[in-house]
């Protein structure tokens, strides 16, 4: 059955997933390794807790409203709310006070993901809160996604990748030395947030495929081993996004084959065997 979903023969739902979630590992891959030459590769960790109060205040107020609690589009909405608001709280941290950038994004984290098991753990005793299914938003889960759902990742991933794009050159001029890129024209902080935005993008639309605890692995880890195999950043970039996407049809294909296996855990299993091996290359030939 594995192959059979790995080669996009397993139905049209399992074929739509797949390829969402590859899309997925492509957009997450190549924002990633701008976000590890930006050396921010910790931000996406509390922008993505933080969108699990959202998900849950989203799906409350949709029950209270006695309209579908399922659909992924406004809980994905209440996500994004939530983790702006985070990474609007992690700015300030590090702007107004004298937090080090990743004592305020631990401080984040921490408060935004305590906050999001509340609230789930209250809804898990609503009537009917248990098969609501939002704990594949904690580690992942393609079961019972809809076409929709599918269009909506693979949307999403392809539009982060149209700006990625285009706006490559000045993201990694900013990385490299934000002076030089100020001096040629370029607004860092405008670029920075753009950055911050497409991360914020990937985040919200990979929690129902990778769930909110390993998307960070997702956005790191192919940049990760990208780095180990090139010292070019565009090569770098299309390497990385290459393994993401790789990992992603991996993932989704493991997933619609066994039952109950989360997608987001076997992504990431693929991406870190990347890894893995492009550490293993470079020792033999002999680079640290």
């Amino acid at each position: 059955m594995f192959l059979s979903a790995l080669t996009l023969q397993l139905g049209y739902n399992a074929t739509l997933v797949t390829l969402g979630a590859a899309m997925l590992g492509v957009a997450a891959g190549a924002t990633g390794a701008a976000l590890f030459l930006r050396r921010r590769s910790l931000v996406p960790d509390a922008i993505a807790h933080a969108t699990l109060p959202g998900v849950a205040l989203a799906f409350l107020a949709l029950t209270a409203l006695g309209t579908e609690s399922r659909g992924l589009a406004p809980l994905m909405l209440g996500g994004a709310l939530t983790a702006g608001a985070g990474l609007w709280a992690l700015q300030r941290l590090t702007a107004r006070t004298r937090l080090a950038e990743d004592t305020a994004t631990a401080a984040v984290l921490s408060v935004a993901y305590g906050a999001g098991i509340v609230l789930l753990t209250l809804i898990q005793g609503l009537p009917g809160g248990r098969q609501a299914g939002l704990e594949g938003f904690l580690l992942g889960s393609t079961a019972g996604m809809l076409r929709a759902d599918a269009i909506i990742i693979g949307a999403g991933g392809a539009l982060v990748l149209a700006v990625l794009a285009l706006a490559w050159r000045p993201l990694t001029m900013t990385a490299f030395d934000r002076a030089h890129a100020a001096a040629m024209g370029l607004r860092p902080s405008v670029l920075d947030a753009l950055l911050l935005a497409l991360v914020l993008a990937v985040v919200i639309t990979g929690l129902r495929v990778v769930g909110a605890v390993l998307i960070v692995a997702l956005l790191v880890t192919p940049a990760a081993a990208a780095r180990l195999a090139t010292d070019r950043s565009g090569h770098m970039a299309m390497l990385s996004g290459l393994i993401g996407g790789a990992a992603g049809w991996l993932g989704a294909a493991a997933s619609a084959a066994v039952p109950g296996l989360p997608t987001g855990a076997v992504i990431v299993c693929a991406a870190a065997a990347a890894f893995a091996m492009a550490a293993a290359l470079r020792r033999m030939r002999g680079l640290a």
